[in-house]
């Protein structure tokens, strides 16, 4: 299948170990693009971020993604690449990443904003109450992009008040598949027992989707130490952006990538 891959990549020297970015619901690999994939490669990694299916420029079809066709795709791309990447995924590309890691090589993974290692029907149960007309055309329509329909949703989901350009991302959000929002609710949980990588997690102190205690369990879940940043869900779009991006180059330096 084809699948859309975004690629920056360093003029001078570069760090044996590629860079693989995976985006959250709605989101495509732009998402990455804006900041994260030239200011990596700036700094001699390779940088690449993919589209899952049916996101971007990708073929496939969204509404009936499972998990698993998610996962499938990370691996066929993870493989494309000389050396394994670290797997680098954000909110729904994080549980992605979690499922990958479970059963299958990387160096290490990065998770930000994570969907939780128990899942996401906390969460869709909080939208519900605060947005039940909203969830209820999800529902009806099998389509959880109506969870960001508006630009008022999307910047209440995914940004702080003060962040610039919001409506110009809200326009690139799209479609998500009904069946992975299943999975990761309830159906295909992450399994933190068979992942050996090393991770790191990082989240967002203003989140509005995830909440303190969910993204807490997931570190712990990890045994690793949760790290805090002052912004929104969209971590690599908020401003303070720069202190995430590095933040995740000293832990690669840490661990020799």
């Amino acid at each position: 299948m084809h699948l859309e891959v975004l690629s920056r990549r360093p003029t001078g020297a570069a760090h044996p170990t590629p860079l693989l970015f995976v985006h959250g619901a709605w989101h495509g690999a732009w998402c990455w693009d804006e900041h994260f994939l030239p200011y990596f490669a700036e700094r001699g990694y390779e940088a690449h971020a993919l589209s899952l299916r049916g996101h971007g420029k990708s073929a496939g079809r969204v509404r009936w993604a499972s998990a698993a066709d998610y996962v499938n795709d990370l691996e066929q791309v993870a493989r494309s690449f000389d050396r394994l990447p670290v797997l680098i995924g954000h909110s729904l590309g994080g549980y992605v990443v979690q499922k990958y890691l479970a059963g299958r090589r990387a160096p290490g993974g990065v998770l930000l904003a994570s969907a939780p290692v128990n899942g996401i029907l906390r969460y869709m149960l909080r939208y519900a109450a605060q947005h039940p007309a909203a969830m209820l055309q999800s529902f009806i329509r099998l389509n959880p992009y109506w969870m960001v329909a508006t630009p008022e949703l999307s910047r209440a989901a995914l940004f702080s008040p003060d962040t610039p350009n919001t409506a110009a991302y809200h326009d690139r959000l799209q479609a998500e598949s009904f069946r992975v929002a299943l999975d990761a609710a309830l159906l295909d949980l992450p399994e933190p027992l068979r992942v050996t990588a090393p991770l790191l997690a990082l989240a967002a102190t203003r989140d509005a989707v995830f909440t303190r205690e969910e993204q807490e369990a997931t570190a712990a879940a990890y045994r690793v130490l949760l790290e805090w940043f002052d912004m929104a869900h969209d971590m690599m779009l908020e401003p303070g952006w720069q202190a995430v991006a590095d933040r995740i180059l000293a832990w690669l330096d840490e661990q020799h990538f």
